[in-house]
């Protein structure tokens, strides 16, 4: 169907390679887009707050895919959406085997719609559930990916 491709560069400089010492700082290049995106691993592991870490760019991607997908399934079913806000979590937690992992996001949209055709409460919840069903990444993970108000 179609590929995806990321180019990831990481160097060590001047840095020794003891645990608490290399750097946690790289690069995402996106080759179609020509984008560059500074990444780390996460403050609580040694990591940059500077930048975007996996943790926090694995939980964008989920609530961009369902959001994408949403609009897709609200312009054609006749709805007409002017903004769609999401503050989404994703919570890292120890799973069965004692290992940590993103085990649920959860995201709270706020949308807002215009035209005559408004969406219900029960047409909304419809909307997000077929997203959902439809959403690419929300298909490929394992992760409970949820939505609230």
């Amino acid at each position: 169907m179609s590929e995806h491709k990321t180019t990831l560069t990481w160097e060590r400089g001047d840095a020794g390679f003891g645990y608490k010492e290399y750097p946690r700082e790289h690069d995402w290049k996106f080759p179609e887009s020509g984008i560059s995106v500074p990444a780390s691993a996460a403050p609580q592991y040694l990591g940059s707050a500077e930048c975007v870490d996996p943790e926090e760019a694995y939980t964008a991607s989920l609530a961009s895919c369902h959001m994408l997908t949403f609009l897709a399934i609200a312009s054609m079913g006749g709805f007409v959406v002017d903004r769609y806000e999401d503050e989404a979590v994703g919570y890292l937690e120890k799973g069965e085997n004692g290992k940590p992992w993103l085990a649920r996001v959860v995201m709270h949209p706020k949308i807002t719609f215009s035209g005559e055709k408004q969406p219900d409460a029960e047409q909304l919840e419809q909307l997000h559930h077929k997203a959902h069903q439809e959403c690419f990444l929300a298909n490929s993970v394992k992760t409970d990916v949820t939505w609230e108000e």
